[in-house]
């Protein structure tokens, strides 16, 4: 297929003439940005390829602006080409949501809230949704869980109706509740040569080997920033993806780790971990609710996004190594 058969008009009403489109071309425009060419947009679509090939070329007549460029990459979208895919987004959305609303209405189901979380919530947000289960039985609750980037990256779409996460994102407008405090601490293995070390600073620890987690991690940006600010540059030992392994090497004596302390809370209570007295530690970061402001609940992910909001706080962890600090 050459651009020429993606020719478009613009007419003095093209820009009118959205209203005319169809879910068959929006879903073929967004097969296309995700599939790279139309040949597998085609076959992702189960139709032929001058089926999809006409629904774009309607599409792109409709929007009057170009909507695809081809690239020794593929197909892409160009900025319009964006801008629609972004209405289908929200028009999948959408039917999504009026799907739920009838199978409510219907008796089918008492609803469906999609549920996001970082991966350092997840030591605490399914003891909340039990609770929230157990008010409300015939909700299902899918919980999807990432790092800082994958959830933000998630908060761009429609598809989850709010996350639990540390700082909003900022490059997307959104409704928030506050949950409670997260405070970060420093960890290290029982019997760790500082373990009896009071008033300890960062300049202390900089011969020590950290564990930390990937780049676009919530923690791993924080502790970054932590060294920053006293001009020093921590010594990183190995980078893990999951705050379970960090805290098995820790005990395991492989490093010491800067880490959320509702991910250790049972290991601090059972003496297998403790914490390093590190001036100006713990840093007190919130956990927050959030949903896109344009994203319209239905009344099962309302229902959870305000309990969330006034009774997820009791469903924190207790950190009771961390006492008065």
């Amino acid at each position: 297929m050459s651009l020429k058969e993606f020719s478009y008009n613009v007419t003095g009403h093209a820009a009118t003439q959205l209203r005319h489109l169809t879910i068959r071309q929006l879903r073929s425009l967004a097969a296309l940005s995700a599939k790279g060419s139309v040949t597998a947009a085609s076959s992702h679509l189960g139709l032929t390829q001058p089926a999809v090939t006409q629904q774009l070329r309607q599409l792109q007549d409709l929007a009057g602006l170009p909507l695809v460029q081809r690239t020794g990459d593929g197909m892409l979208l160009t900025e319009a080409g964006k801008e629609v895919l972004a209405l289908a987004e929200r028009v999948e959305a959408a039917i999504m949501d009026c799907q739920g609303s009838l199978d409510l209405l219907a008796g089918r189901t008492g609803g469906t809230v999609q549920l996001g979380a970082v991966s350092t919530a997840k030591y605490f947000v399914p003891h909340a949704i039990a609770a929230f289960s157990k008010r409300y039985p015939k909700i299902e609750i899918k919980l999807t869980i990432g790092n800082r980037e994958e959830i933000r990256e998630a908060m761009h779409g429609y598809d989850l109706d709010f996350a639990v996460m540390g700082r909003p994102p900022a490059d997307v407008t959104v409704d928030v509740r506050q949950l409670g405090r997260n405070p970060h601490i420093i960890v290290a293995r029982k019997g760790h040569w500082l373990e009896k070390d009071s008033g300890l600073n960062l300049t202390d620890l900089v011969h020590e080997t950290f564990l930390t987690r990937e780049p676009g991690s919530g923690t791993r940006t924080l502790m970054e920033g932590m060294f920053q600010k006293s001009d020093l540059e921590p010594i990183i030992g190995m980078e893990m993806s999951s705050n379970e392994t960090i805290k098995q090497a820790v005990i395991a004596g492989l490093g010491i780790a800067f880490i959320s302390a509702h991910t250790v809370a049972h290991e601090l209570a059972e003496g297998r971990l403790i914490v390093l007295d590190v001036a100006g530690l713990p840093i007190v970061r919130q956990w927050y609710v959030i949903r896109r402001s344009d994203k319209v609940l239905l009344p099962p992910a309302q229902a959870m996004f305000d309990f969330l909001g006034s009774e997820g706080s009791n469903y924190l962890p207790e950190v009771p190594e961390l006492g008065g600090r």
